[in-house]
């Protein structure tokens, strides 16, 4: 579990890691100097059950806000501290109502510094703390009364913390990690290193990753967990990634590394936004709003969905207008700040990461159908970038919206039913409109056309092919037939046409009967006229006629007479 501290200056957070871990989470000399935490600090220990904790200790001091953010936009928990010399602060109520938007719901309270204390004091500052978490996420958590200097309460609070991480649910594995980096810097010898808390999905050794919002590409040379090597790292651990490809230059807090592809990239998104109650005026556009997302800092246009402005305590929905594309996704938490005024103004929740409506008719919501039903079509791929939810596919490779689905089967049914024997040329219809065709059961896709009915050739008994194959020596010509379907017809070998005349196959072969028998009585050949008088028909289709027996190798003109060709023994035989 990943546990972030949060509380008041100086109400002993860095102190408790500290003699917890056996490592001061305070990394710079002016933070020791001063006695005062002003970036994250990182720590891990073993607790009594042999389950382990790693612990983000955040700065207290409002003027290092940013940083607090920072740290707990991706923990599971918290250590919330409150000393028992002061009692609860300004900072106190601000860090519990940052937790708060940000989803942190469990986690362990300190009532610090009361071995500085007599019991009275002590009791005092309990009963507070109590009643200031009332209502709140933490109104059910463990309170441990603790000392870091001599020691007091540092066995329970020990406790208290593995009965924290054995409540915990694992953490979510869709296959999609995203580490939000909180720091970057170089190792000499092994080059660009990042930290931050993996979610979403495993890493490991050899991945090609990409850095957002700059994209620069890199591979992952080496994961360690508090100074371990592994070869793969689950979701829901700190991890320290080693990059090749890249400079640490490259690299800076508030970046996400993601596998390439998997994520979508947007500048815009909707969101709720629960107002602060103690706000002492209405949100509107007008405002120098800063927005926390991940471990990032972005300054962004706010317009509020629905109405002109928002009062306080009141909850609604926004949109957000982002310096830079994030790789987000609904459910992520964020907290808004006005920087002008630098006070907290609220958070909420992202509920769609690419909206398509218009900001005066948008209703966002974290639905997987509403998200279907706005597009219509979606590529199953795009819609788990957009979702993070994979759905099964209703035609080929999209998710299709029912309505929309059952509006386009009537519609290019009809167009089918409509367009004759010949079929439907959907040469030029849109991928999707191809792929329904193919789905709808009457509906059969012959050479690029779609018709009604079985698989067999919808030409086959077509009036012309009738009426051909009723006088196939003396055809009639083709008066009235559709110039395109006599053309689909003759490709298609339904009709055969030479010289403006058409015949039926089966004419060809009983004419070719008709010349082997002729060539039995006759073998050094025949002549025209002989071959037009057996066959009962005039030179203007016997010519024809002979013209295609000899293209087919059934015939062949010898001068004035025809002889045997190679196929017509083929043909007698058959």
């Amino acid at each position: 579990m990943i546990v972030a501290t949060a509380g008041h200056v100086d109400h002993g957070k860095s102190t408790l890691v500290r003699v917890l871990t056996g490592v001061d989470p305070d990394r710079f000399t002016e933070e020791k100097e001063r006695g005062l935490t002003i970036d994250l600090g990182f720590a891990a220990m073993t607790l009594p059950s042999g389950r382990s904790i790693s612990f983000v200790d955040v700065p207290g001091h409002v003027r290092f806000l940013k940083n607090m953010l920072a740290g707990v936009g991706a923990v599971q928990a918290c250590l919330f501290a409150v000393a028992a010399t002061e009692g609860w602060k300004p900072q106190s109520e601000e860090h519990l109502r940052i937790l708060d938007l940000l989803g942190v719901k469990r986690g362990v309270v300190a009532l610090t510094k009361v071995g500085l204390v007599d019991d009275d004091q002590g009791e005092l500052a309990r009963l507070e703390v109590i009643e200031r978490l009332k209502g709140s996420p933490l109104a059910a958590a463990e309170l441990v009364a603790v000392d870091g200097i001599d020691g007091t309460g540092l066995g329970e609070l020990r406790l208290a913390l593995d009965r924290l991480v054995a409540t915990a649910p694992p953490a979510a594995d869709d296959g999609r990690p995203r580490l939000w980096v909180d720091r970057s810097f170089a190792i000499r010898g092994a080059g660009t290193v990042v930290t931050g808390t993996l979610a979403g999905g495993p890493l490991a050794v050899d991945d090609d990753v990409v850095i957002l919002p700059r994209g620069p590409g890199a591979r992952v040379r080496s994961l360690q967990i508090h100074g371990a090597s592994l070869a793969r790292v689950p979701p829901g651990e700190r991890v320290a990634v080693n990059l090749s490809g890249i400079a640490h230059e490259q690299v800076v807090r508030g970046d996400a590394l993601v596998r390439p592809g998997a994520w979508h990239e947007g500048h815009t998104v909707d969101a709720s936004l629960e107002v602060l109650a103690d706000l002492d005026h209405r949100v509107s556009r007008r405002g120098a709003y800063v927005a926390y997302l991940g471990s990032g800092e972005h300054a962004v246009r706010l317009r509020v969905l629905g109405d002109e402005s928002m009062g306080p305590g009141d909850r609604g929905l926004v949109r957000l207008h982002l310096p830079v594309a994030l790789p987000l996704q609904p459910g992520d938490r964020y907290v808004l700040r006005d920087s002008g005024r630098q006070e907290t103004i609220g958070g909420g929740e992202i509920l769609d990461v690419d909206p398509v409506m218009r900001a005066s008719r948008a209703r966002p919501d974290r639905s997987v159908d509403r998200v279907v039903a706005e597009r219509g079509w979606i590529d199953v791929d795009e819609l788990a970038r957009l979702t993070g939810t994979r759905r099964a596919p209703t035609v080929d490779h999209w998710v299709v919206d029912p309505t929309v689905l059952a509006d386009e089967q009537t519609r290019l049914r009809a167009l089918v039913e409509g367009a004759g024997p010949l079929g439907l040329d959907i040469a030029a219809f849109e991928e999707h409109e191809r792929a329904v065709l193919t789905h709808l059961d009457e509906v059969r896709v012959v050479r690029g056309r779609a018709t009604l009915g079985p698989p067999e050739d919808p030409l086959a008994a077509h009036p012309f092919v009738t009426a051909l194959e009723a006088t196939p020596f003396a055809t009639p010509p083709p008066t009235g037939v559709d110039r395109t379907e006599l053309r689909e017809l003759v490709r298609r070998g339904l009709v055969v046409e030479e010289a403006g005349i058409h015949f039926a196959p089966a004419a060809i072969d009983q004419a070719a009967d008709v010349i082997a028998a002729l060539l039995d009585e006759h073998p050094d050949g025949v002549t025209v006229g002989q071959i037009r008088e057996a066959l009962g028909t005039s030179r203007k289709y016997a010519i024809p006629l002979l013209s295609v027996l000899d293209a087919t190798g059934r015939t062949r003109r010898r001068g004035d007479l025809r002889i045997a060709g190679p196929r017509l023994l083929e043909h007698r035989s058959t």
